[in-house]
Protein backbone atom coordinates (compact mmCIF):
# COMPACT_ATOMS: atom_id res chain seq x y z
CA UNK A 1 0.00 0.00 0.00
CA UNK A 2 1.47 3.06 -0.95
CA UNK A 3 1.94 5.98 1.64
CA UNK A 4 2.28 9.35 1.07
CA UNK A 5 5.98 10.96 2.93
CA UNK A 6 3.86 13.68 4.75
CA UNK A 7 1.69 11.16 6.53
CA UNK A 8 5.03 8.55 7.30
CA UNK A 9 6.87 9.61 10.41
CA UNK A 10 9.56 7.51 9.26
CA UNK A 11 10.32 9.34 5.59
CA UNK A 12 13.04 11.85 5.53
CA UNK A 13 9.96 14.23 3.73
CA UNK A 14 7.79 13.86 6.76
CA UNK A 15 6.37 17.30 7.43
CA UNK A 16 3.89 16.66 10.07
CA UNK A 17 0.20 16.85 10.39
CA UNK A 18 -1.17 20.11 8.97
CA UNK A 19 2.61 22.24 8.69
CA UNK A 20 3.25 24.01 5.96
CA UNK A 21 6.82 23.43 6.15
CA UNK A 22 8.71 26.09 4.32
CA UNK A 23 10.55 23.66 1.71
CA UNK A 24 13.77 25.58 -0.13
CA UNK A 25 13.14 27.11 -3.86
CA UNK A 26 10.13 28.84 -5.32
CA UNK A 27 8.17 28.32 -2.38
CA UNK A 28 10.24 30.67 -0.16
CA UNK A 29 10.69 33.03 -3.00
CA UNK A 30 6.67 33.57 -2.85
CA UNK A 31 7.66 34.07 0.64
CA UNK A 32 9.64 36.88 -0.20
CA UNK A 33 7.64 38.48 -2.75
CA UNK A 34 4.90 38.46 -0.56
CA UNK A 35 6.50 40.38 2.00
CA UNK A 36 8.17 42.95 -0.02
CA UNK A 37 4.64 43.42 -1.50
CA UNK A 38 3.12 44.36 2.05
CA UNK A 39 5.70 46.31 3.18
CA UNK A 40 5.93 48.41 0.05
CA UNK A 41 5.09 52.29 0.59
CA UNK A 42 2.94 54.08 -1.76
CA UNK A 43 4.58 55.45 -4.90
CA UNK A 44 5.70 59.06 -4.98
CA UNK A 45 3.67 60.24 -7.67
CA UNK A 46 0.45 59.66 -9.90
CA UNK A 47 2.95 57.98 -12.96
CA UNK A 48 4.47 55.50 -10.92
CA UNK A 49 1.42 54.74 -8.98
CA UNK A 50 0.00 53.89 -12.46
CA UNK A 51 3.23 52.00 -13.38
CA UNK A 52 2.95 50.07 -10.40
CA UNK A 53 -0.32 48.83 -10.85
CA UNK A 54 -0.26 47.84 -14.87
CA UNK A 55 2.94 45.66 -13.82
CA UNK A 56 0.88 44.10 -10.30
CA UNK A 57 -1.90 43.69 -12.87
CA UNK A 58 0.30 41.50 -15.20
CA UNK A 59 2.00 39.24 -11.88
CA UNK A 60 -1.67 38.92 -10.47
CA UNK A 61 -2.47 37.25 -14.06
CA UNK A 62 1.08 35.41 -13.81
CA UNK A 63 0.17 34.24 -10.66
CA UNK A 64 -2.92 33.01 -11.77
CA UNK A 65 -1.70 31.12 -14.51
CA UNK A 66 1.35 29.61 -12.49
CA UNK A 67 -1.39 28.73 -10.37
CA UNK A 68 -3.94 26.47 -12.97
CA UNK A 69 -0.82 25.06 -13.51
CA UNK A 70 0.05 23.32 -10.16
CA UNK A 71 -3.55 22.44 -9.88
CA UNK A 72 -3.45 20.68 -13.24
CA UNK A 73 -0.57 19.16 -11.60
CA UNK A 74 -1.90 18.22 -8.32
CA UNK A 75 -4.47 16.67 -10.14
CA UNK A 76 -2.33 14.24 -11.53
CA UNK A 77 -0.72 13.73 -8.67
CA UNK A 78 -3.51 12.98 -6.79
CA UNK A 79 -4.81 10.41 -9.29
CA UNK A 80 -1.49 8.43 -9.29
CA UNK A 81 -1.89 8.18 -5.74
CA UNK A 82 -5.30 7.14 -5.38
CA UNK A 83 -4.14 4.49 -8.31
CA UNK A 84 -1.48 3.56 -5.90
CA UNK A 85 -3.80 2.73 -3.11
CA UNK A 86 -6.19 1.07 -5.14
CA UNK A 87 -8.78 3.41 -5.47
CA UNK A 88 -11.59 3.00 -8.20
CA UNK A 89 -10.73 4.20 -11.20
CA UNK A 90 -13.60 6.56 -11.20
CA UNK A 91 -12.93 7.78 -7.51
CA UNK A 92 -9.36 8.53 -8.80
CA UNK A 93 -8.49 12.41 -8.10
CA UNK A 94 -12.28 13.07 -7.73
CA UNK A 95 -11.80 14.95 -4.45
CA UNK A 96 -8.49 17.01 -5.82
CA UNK A 97 -10.81 20.12 -6.30
CA UNK A 98 -12.13 19.59 -2.48
CA UNK A 99 -8.28 19.96 -1.47
CA UNK A 100 -7.35 22.76 -3.34
CA UNK A 101 -10.38 24.70 -2.39
CA UNK A 102 -8.86 24.26 1.34
CA UNK A 103 -5.44 25.28 0.02
CA UNK A 104 -7.25 28.63 -1.74
CA UNK A 105 -9.75 28.99 1.30
CA UNK A 106 -12.74 29.04 -1.04
CA UNK A 107 -15.56 26.83 -0.61
CA UNK A 108 -15.48 22.77 -2.21
CA UNK A 109 -18.00 24.04 -5.64
CA UNK A 110 -15.31 27.25 -5.92
CA UNK A 111 -12.16 24.72 -5.73
CA UNK A 112 -13.55 22.38 -7.96
CA UNK A 113 -14.76 24.78 -10.56
CA UNK A 114 -11.39 26.11 -10.52
CA UNK A 115 -10.10 22.98 -10.91
CA UNK A 116 -12.05 22.39 -14.27
CA UNK A 117 -11.55 25.77 -15.43
CA UNK A 118 -7.65 25.16 -15.01
CA UNK A 119 -7.62 22.13 -16.54
CA UNK A 120 -9.29 23.67 -20.05
CA UNK A 121 -7.21 26.58 -19.84
CA UNK A 122 -3.67 24.74 -19.87
CA UNK A 123 -4.31 21.26 -21.72
CA UNK A 124 -7.21 22.55 -24.25
CA UNK A 125 -6.45 26.49 -24.85
CA UNK A 126 -3.00 27.25 -25.36
CA UNK A 127 -3.17 30.64 -26.93
CA UNK A 128 -5.29 31.58 -24.16
CA UNK A 129 -2.89 30.23 -21.52
CA UNK A 130 -0.02 31.83 -23.07
CA UNK A 131 -1.72 35.07 -22.74
CA UNK A 132 -2.62 34.80 -19.45
CA UNK A 133 0.83 33.79 -18.21
CA UNK A 134 2.47 36.65 -20.22
CA UNK A 135 -0.14 39.42 -18.24
CA UNK A 136 -1.99 39.75 -21.53
CA UNK A 137 -5.26 39.13 -20.53
CA UNK A 138 -6.84 38.80 -16.39
CA UNK A 139 -7.65 35.39 -15.12
CA UNK A 140 -11.28 36.50 -15.84
CA UNK A 141 -11.31 37.07 -19.35
CA UNK A 142 -9.39 32.79 -19.30
CA UNK A 143 -12.40 31.87 -17.57
CA UNK A 144 -15.11 33.25 -19.72
CA UNK A 145 -12.76 31.31 -22.95
CA UNK A 146 -13.39 28.77 -20.98
CA UNK A 147 -16.72 28.63 -20.12
CA UNK A 148 -17.76 29.41 -23.35
CA UNK A 149 -15.98 26.36 -25.26
CA UNK A 150 -16.72 24.31 -22.37
CA UNK A 151 -18.99 21.90 -24.42
CA UNK A 152 -17.04 22.16 -27.58
CA UNK A 153 -14.80 19.17 -29.04
CA UNK A 154 -11.13 19.39 -27.89
CA UNK A 155 -10.26 20.38 -31.79
CA UNK A 156 -13.65 22.69 -31.99
CA UNK A 157 -12.28 24.40 -28.55
CA UNK A 158 -8.39 24.57 -29.99
CA UNK A 159 -9.91 26.50 -33.46
CA UNK A 160 -11.80 29.00 -31.22
CA UNK A 161 -9.21 29.32 -29.04
CA UNK A 162 -6.75 30.28 -32.22
CA UNK A 163 -9.22 32.99 -33.55
CA UNK A 164 -9.48 34.71 -30.37
CA UNK A 165 -5.57 35.36 -29.76
CA UNK A 166 -5.58 38.53 -30.79
CA UNK A 167 -9.28 40.05 -29.69
CA UNK A 168 -8.98 38.84 -26.16
CA UNK A 169 -6.23 41.31 -24.80
CA UNK A 170 -8.06 44.15 -26.60
CA UNK A 171 -11.95 43.08 -26.14
CA UNK A 172 -13.82 44.38 -22.96
CA UNK A 173 -15.09 40.84 -20.80
CA UNK A 174 -19.02 41.88 -21.89
CA UNK A 175 -17.81 41.98 -25.91
CA UNK A 176 -15.47 38.74 -25.29
CA UNK A 177 -18.11 36.48 -23.72
CA UNK A 178 -20.40 37.57 -27.01
CA UNK A 179 -17.49 36.98 -29.42
CA UNK A 180 -16.31 33.18 -27.87
CA UNK A 181 -20.13 32.48 -27.36
CA UNK A 182 -20.62 33.50 -31.26
CA UNK A 183 -17.31 31.74 -32.43
CA UNK A 184 -18.50 28.52 -30.40
CA UNK A 185 -22.14 28.19 -31.94
CA UNK A 186 -20.40 29.10 -35.23
CA UNK A 187 -18.01 25.86 -35.26
CA UNK A 188 -20.46 23.70 -33.97
CA UNK A 189 -23.63 24.37 -35.37
CA UNK A 190 -25.12 21.58 -36.31
CA UNK A 191 -25.64 19.83 -32.78
CA UNK A 192 -27.30 23.30 -31.69
CA UNK A 193 -30.63 21.34 -30.63
CA UNK A 194 -29.15 18.51 -29.06
CA UNK A 195 -27.04 21.26 -26.87
CA UNK A 196 -30.44 22.88 -26.34
CA UNK A 197 -32.07 19.07 -25.03
CA UNK A 198 -28.91 18.60 -22.96
CA UNK A 199 -29.06 21.99 -21.76
CA UNK A 200 -33.38 21.71 -20.58
CA UNK A 201 -31.77 18.85 -18.46
CA UNK A 202 -30.50 21.34 -16.29
CA UNK A 203 -33.19 23.56 -15.33
CA UNK A 204 -33.32 24.29 -11.60
CA UNK A 205 -34.64 27.07 -8.63
CA UNK A 206 -31.88 28.72 -6.57
CA UNK A 207 -32.70 30.95 -3.58
CA UNK A 208 -30.20 33.19 -2.42
CA UNK A 209 -30.10 36.09 0.64
CA UNK A 210 -29.95 39.84 -0.40
CA UNK A 211 -29.68 42.35 2.03
CA UNK A 212 -32.63 44.26 3.75
CA UNK A 213 -34.15 40.90 4.85
CA UNK A 214 -34.76 40.55 1.11
CA UNK A 215 -33.94 37.23 -1.06
CA UNK A 216 -33.28 36.26 -4.96
CA UNK A 217 -36.04 33.44 -5.90
CA UNK A 218 -34.57 32.59 -9.50
CA UNK A 219 -35.47 30.00 -11.79
CA UNK A 220 -33.50 28.54 -14.95
CA UNK A 221 -35.80 27.33 -17.46
CA UNK A 222 -35.85 26.37 -21.25
CA UNK A 223 -36.75 29.85 -22.70
CA UNK A 224 -39.83 29.16 -23.75
CA UNK A 225 -41.16 28.43 -20.23
CA UNK A 226 -39.43 30.92 -18.82
CA UNK A 227 -41.06 33.60 -21.25
CA UNK A 228 -44.44 32.15 -20.86
CA UNK A 229 -44.32 32.32 -17.26
CA UNK A 230 -42.83 36.19 -17.39
CA UNK A 231 -46.17 37.05 -19.59
CA UNK A 232 -48.99 35.59 -17.56
CA UNK A 233 -47.49 37.55 -14.24
CA UNK A 234 -47.18 40.38 -16.35
CA UNK A 235 -50.56 40.04 -18.03
CA UNK A 236 -52.32 38.99 -14.13
CA UNK A 237 -50.51 42.41 -13.11
CA UNK A 238 -52.23 44.47 -16.05
CA UNK A 239 -55.18 43.08 -14.87
CA UNK A 240 -55.25 44.09 -11.27
CA UNK A 241 -54.37 47.56 -12.36
CA UNK A 242 -57.09 47.96 -14.78
CA UNK A 243 -59.74 46.75 -12.49
CA UNK A 244 -58.45 49.24 -10.21
CA UNK A 245 -57.74 46.55 -7.43
CA UNK A 246 -54.67 48.15 -6.36
CA UNK A 247 -53.63 51.75 -6.32
CA UNK A 248 -50.61 51.38 -3.65
CA UNK A 249 -48.70 48.64 -5.37
CA UNK A 250 -46.14 49.11 -8.48
CA UNK A 251 -46.62 46.78 -11.09
CA UNK A 252 -42.94 45.01 -10.30
CA UNK A 253 -44.81 45.02 -6.90
CA UNK A 254 -47.76 42.91 -8.10
CA UNK A 255 -45.55 40.65 -10.26
CA UNK A 256 -43.69 39.90 -7.20
CA UNK A 257 -46.98 39.45 -4.63
CA UNK A 258 -48.84 37.64 -7.35
CA UNK A 259 -45.76 35.28 -7.96
CA UNK A 260 -46.07 34.55 -4.54
CA UNK A 261 -49.59 33.70 -4.59
CA UNK A 262 -49.53 31.18 -7.50
CA UNK A 263 -46.72 29.20 -5.74
CA UNK A 264 -47.92 28.80 -2.32
CA UNK A 265 -51.57 28.47 -3.10
CA UNK A 266 -52.35 31.41 -0.09
CA UNK A 267 -54.69 34.60 -0.60
CA UNK A 268 -52.32 36.89 0.04
CA UNK A 269 -48.21 37.37 -0.20
CA UNK A 270 -47.61 38.06 3.31
CA UNK A 271 -49.51 35.31 4.57
CA UNK A 272 -46.39 32.15 4.80
CA UNK A 273 -48.58 28.83 5.38
CA UNK A 274 -45.49 27.12 4.88
CA UNK A 275 -42.68 26.32 7.76
CA UNK A 276 -40.03 28.89 8.08
CA UNK A 277 -37.49 28.74 10.72
CA UNK A 278 -36.84 32.11 12.34
CA UNK A 279 -34.01 32.34 14.99
CA UNK A 280 -34.85 35.48 17.73
CA UNK A 281 -33.47 36.79 20.95
CA UNK A 282 -36.11 36.99 23.53
CA UNK A 283 -35.09 40.67 23.73
CA UNK A 284 -35.86 40.86 20.29
CA UNK A 285 -39.20 39.42 19.84
CA UNK A 286 -40.97 40.77 22.78
CA UNK A 287 -39.82 44.32 23.20
CA UNK A 288 -37.63 46.01 21.08
CA UNK A 289 -33.92 44.63 21.12
CA UNK A 290 -31.89 45.40 18.14
CA UNK A 291 -30.17 42.17 17.57
CA UNK A 292 -31.29 40.70 14.05
CA UNK A 293 -33.72 37.10 13.80
CA UNK A 294 -31.92 34.77 11.99
CA UNK A 295 -33.17 32.15 9.17
CA UNK A 296 -31.08 29.18 9.19
CA UNK A 297 -28.90 28.50 6.14
CA UNK A 298 -29.88 31.92 4.65
CA UNK A 299 -29.09 34.68 7.28
CA UNK A 300 -30.24 37.61 8.88
CA UNK A 301 -33.58 39.63 8.76
CA UNK A 302 -34.02 42.95 10.97
CA UNK A 303 -35.48 42.29 14.24
CA UNK A 304 -38.12 44.95 13.51
CA UNK A 305 -38.91 43.38 10.39
CA UNK A 306 -39.06 39.85 11.95
CA UNK A 307 -41.44 41.23 14.68
CA UNK A 308 -43.68 42.85 12.15
CA UNK A 309 -43.94 39.27 9.85
CA UNK A 310 -44.82 37.91 12.95
CA UNK A 311 -47.76 40.10 13.93
CA UNK A 312 -49.07 40.17 10.57
CA UNK A 313 -48.76 36.61 9.38
CA UNK A 314 -52.49 35.46 9.86
CA UNK A 315 -50.70 31.43 9.21
CA UNK A 316 -50.32 29.73 12.72
CA UNK A 317 -47.09 30.15 13.99
CA UNK A 318 -44.91 28.34 17.20
CA UNK A 319 -42.88 29.66 19.97
CA UNK A 320 -40.04 27.59 21.47
CA UNK A 321 -37.08 27.95 23.97
CA UNK A 322 -33.32 27.53 22.78
CA UNK A 323 -30.42 27.59 25.31
CA UNK A 324 -27.67 28.99 24.43
CA UNK A 325 -23.94 28.91 26.24
CA UNK A 326 -23.59 32.51 28.08
CA UNK A 327 -19.81 32.63 26.91
CA UNK A 328 -19.63 31.55 23.59
CA UNK A 329 -23.28 32.00 22.26
CA UNK A 330 -23.12 28.51 20.81
CA UNK A 331 -26.32 26.42 21.01
CA UNK A 332 -26.24 24.03 24.07
CA UNK A 333 -25.90 20.43 22.89
CA UNK A 334 -28.34 17.41 23.35
CA UNK A 335 -27.65 13.78 23.09
CA UNK A 336 -29.07 10.93 21.30
CA UNK A 337 -28.94 7.18 21.40
CA UNK A 338 -30.15 6.84 17.57
CA UNK A 339 -27.71 5.16 15.29
CA UNK A 340 -29.09 7.98 12.76
CA UNK A 341 -29.24 11.83 13.00
CA UNK A 342 -33.03 12.56 12.62
CA UNK A 343 -36.13 14.17 14.11
CA UNK A 344 -35.40 17.07 16.73
CA UNK A 345 -31.41 16.51 17.04
CA UNK A 346 -31.27 17.04 13.25
CA UNK A 347 -32.84 20.17 13.54
CA UNK A 348 -31.20 21.47 16.60
CA UNK A 349 -27.35 20.43 14.34
CA UNK A 350 -28.77 22.34 11.28
CA UNK A 351 -29.50 25.42 13.41
CA UNK A 352 -26.51 24.79 15.18
CA UNK A 353 -24.26 25.05 11.78
CA UNK A 354 -26.50 27.23 9.62
CA UNK A 355 -24.29 25.87 6.40
CA UNK A 356 -21.89 23.15 5.38
CA UNK A 357 -19.17 23.09 8.83
CA UNK A 358 -16.54 22.81 6.21
CA UNK A 359 -14.07 25.39 6.25
CA UNK A 360 -14.57 27.95 3.65
CA UNK A 361 -18.13 25.94 2.60
CA UNK A 362 -21.18 27.95 2.66
CA UNK A 363 -23.45 25.46 0.84
CA UNK A 364 -26.91 24.31 2.54
CA UNK A 365 -26.51 21.57 4.71
CA UNK A 366 -27.62 18.29 3.41
CA UNK A 367 -26.65 15.60 5.69
CA UNK A 368 -26.06 15.79 8.91
CA UNK A 369 -23.32 13.06 9.41
CA UNK A 370 -20.73 11.75 12.79
CA UNK A 371 -17.45 13.67 12.40
CA UNK A 372 -15.70 10.27 13.76
CA UNK A 373 -17.58 7.23 11.91
CA UNK A 374 -19.97 4.85 13.63
CA UNK A 375 -17.10 2.50 12.38
CA UNK A 376 -14.41 3.93 14.76
CA UNK A 377 -16.54 4.49 17.90
CA UNK A 378 -18.43 7.48 16.93
CA UNK A 379 -20.93 8.02 18.69
CA UNK A 380 -24.49 9.40 17.88
CA UNK A 381 -24.45 12.65 19.94
CA UNK A 382 -24.34 16.52 20.01
CA UNK A 383 -20.38 16.83 20.10
CA UNK A 384 -19.86 14.14 17.59
CA UNK A 385 -22.51 15.42 15.45
CA UNK A 386 -21.84 17.73 12.26
CA UNK A 387 -24.08 19.44 9.20
CA UNK A 388 -22.48 18.76 6.04
CA UNK A 389 -23.25 19.70 1.97
CA UNK A 390 -23.75 16.05 0.44
CA UNK A 391 -20.20 16.11 -1.33
CA UNK A 392 -18.10 17.18 1.64
CA UNK A 393 -19.85 14.58 3.06
CA UNK A 394 -18.71 11.96 0.74
CA UNK A 395 -15.52 13.85 0.83
CA UNK A 396 -14.47 13.02 3.99
CA UNK A 397 -15.30 9.30 3.16
CA UNK A 398 -12.78 8.99 0.74
CA UNK A 399 -9.16 7.40 1.55
CA UNK A 400 -6.87 9.81 3.53
CA UNK A 401 -9.46 12.12 4.38
CA UNK A 402 -10.25 12.89 7.88
CA UNK A 403 -12.37 14.93 10.52
CA UNK A 404 -12.38 15.27 14.01
CA UNK A 405 -15.03 17.87 15.59
CA UNK A 406 -16.63 18.61 19.16
CA UNK A 407 -19.45 20.79 19.48
CA UNK A 408 -17.45 23.80 19.79
CA UNK A 409 -15.10 23.53 16.33
CA UNK A 410 -14.31 20.81 13.53
CA UNK A 411 -10.99 19.90 12.10
CA UNK A 412 -10.35 18.33 8.60
CA UNK A 413 -7.15 16.68 7.31
CA UNK A 414 -6.86 15.98 3.71
CA UNK A 415 -4.85 13.52 2.10
CA UNK A 416 -1.73 15.42 2.08
CA UNK A 417 -1.51 16.05 5.82
CA UNK A 418 -2.73 19.64 6.37
CA UNK A 419 -5.30 20.16 8.74
CA UNK A 420 -7.79 23.50 8.78
CA UNK A 421 -9.98 24.08 11.87
CA UNK A 422 -12.92 26.22 11.97
CA UNK A 423 -15.47 26.96 15.05
CA UNK A 424 -19.00 26.78 15.48
CA UNK A 425 -20.54 30.35 15.04
CA UNK A 426 -22.56 31.77 17.77
CA UNK A 427 -26.19 30.60 16.93
CA UNK A 428 -26.99 34.71 16.76
CA UNK A 429 -25.13 36.97 15.61
CA UNK A 430 -24.08 39.96 17.31
CA UNK A 431 -22.13 42.58 19.27
CA UNK A 432 -19.80 40.84 21.65
CA UNK A 433 -20.03 44.00 23.44
CA UNK A 434 -23.66 45.78 23.81
CA UNK A 435 -23.94 48.81 21.37
CA UNK A 436 -24.39 52.20 23.21
CA UNK A 437 -28.04 52.76 24.86
CA UNK A 438 -30.81 55.12 22.82
CA UNK A 439 -31.99 57.93 24.75
CA UNK A 440 -35.23 59.50 25.27
CA UNK A 441 -36.43 62.41 24.50
CA UNK A 442 -36.74 63.54 27.86
CA UNK A 443 -33.02 62.17 27.73
CA UNK A 444 -32.97 59.26 30.15
CA UNK A 445 -31.40 55.95 28.55
CA UNK A 446 -33.55 53.52 28.01
CA UNK A 447 -33.02 50.29 30.28
CA UNK A 448 -32.30 46.80 28.70
CA UNK A 449 -35.01 44.11 28.78
CA UNK A 450 -34.33 41.93 31.94
CA UNK A 451 -33.66 38.70 31.13
CA UNK A 452 -33.22 35.34 33.76
CA UNK A 453 -30.85 33.59 31.72
CA UNK A 454 -28.82 33.34 28.57
CA UNK A 455 -30.74 32.38 25.68
CA UNK A 456 -32.72 32.89 22.41
CA UNK A 457 -36.24 32.11 21.13
CA UNK A 458 -36.94 30.50 18.13
CA UNK A 459 -40.16 31.19 16.02
CA UNK A 460 -41.54 30.42 13.03
CA UNK A 461 -44.23 28.52 11.11
CA UNK A 462 -42.67 26.56 13.68
CA UNK A 463 -39.11 26.73 15.19
CA UNK A 464 -36.57 24.49 17.49
CA UNK A 465 -36.71 23.80 21.46
CA UNK A 466 -35.17 23.66 24.15
CA UNK A 467 -32.17 21.23 23.06
CA UNK A 468 -32.77 18.28 25.79
CA UNK A 469 -36.65 18.80 25.45
CA UNK A 470 -37.28 19.65 28.93
CA UNK A 471 -38.27 22.91 30.11
CA UNK A 472 -35.90 25.08 32.61
CA UNK A 473 -36.56 24.72 35.56
CA UNK A 474 -39.86 26.48 37.64
CA UNK A 475 -41.11 27.42 33.91
CA UNK A 476 -44.29 27.55 33.25
CA UNK A 477 -45.33 25.12 30.64
CA UNK A 478 -47.52 26.73 28.34
CA UNK A 479 -46.15 30.44 28.56
CA UNK A 480 -42.73 31.67 28.55
CA UNK A 481 -42.47 33.80 31.63
CA UNK A 482 -41.11 37.39 30.49
CA UNK A 483 -40.76 40.15 33.12
CA UNK A 484 -42.68 42.88 30.79
CA UNK A 485 -45.53 42.24 28.69
CA UNK A 486 -45.20 44.59 25.10
CA UNK A 487 -47.92 45.38 23.09
CA UNK A 488 -46.05 43.00 20.36
CA UNK A 489 -46.34 39.72 23.09
CA UNK A 490 -50.05 41.09 23.70
CA UNK A 491 -51.06 40.29 19.57
CA UNK A 492 -48.93 36.98 19.86
CA UNK A 493 -51.11 36.04 22.60
CA UNK A 494 -54.07 36.02 20.14
CA UNK A 495 -51.71 34.81 17.33
CA UNK A 496 -49.46 32.14 18.66
CA UNK A 497 -49.80 29.11 20.24
CA UNK A 498 -46.69 28.85 22.64
CA UNK A 499 -44.38 25.28 22.72
CA UNK A 500 -41.78 26.00 25.29
CA UNK A 501 -40.35 22.02 24.26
Amino acid sequence: MFTHPADDPDHPDYRGPGSWARLPGISTDIDRWCTTLRDLEPADDAWEAQTRIRALEELTSAAAAAQAREAVAFHRHRQREDAANDVPKREQGKYAGNEIALAKRVSPATGRKFLSTSKAVVNDLPRTYEALADGSISEAKARIIADETAWLTPDERLFVDEELKDRASVAGSRRLRTEARSLAANVSSDNAHERAEAASANRHVSLSALNNGMAMLSATLPLQQAVAAYESLDAAAAEHKLNGQDFDRGRNQLMADIFVERLTGQDSAGDVPTEVHLVMEAESLFSDGQVPAWIPSYGPLPAKTARNFLAADRARSFIRRMFTSPDTGQLVGMDSRRRTFGGLLRRMVVFRDDVCRTPWCDAPIKHADHANPVAEGGQTQWSNASGLCAACNYAKEHPGWKHEGTADDLTVSTPTGEEYETATPPFVTKFRHPPPRKYTASGDADEPADSDEPGCCGSSGAAGSHPGGESAPEANEDVVDFPRLSSVEALFEELMLRDTG
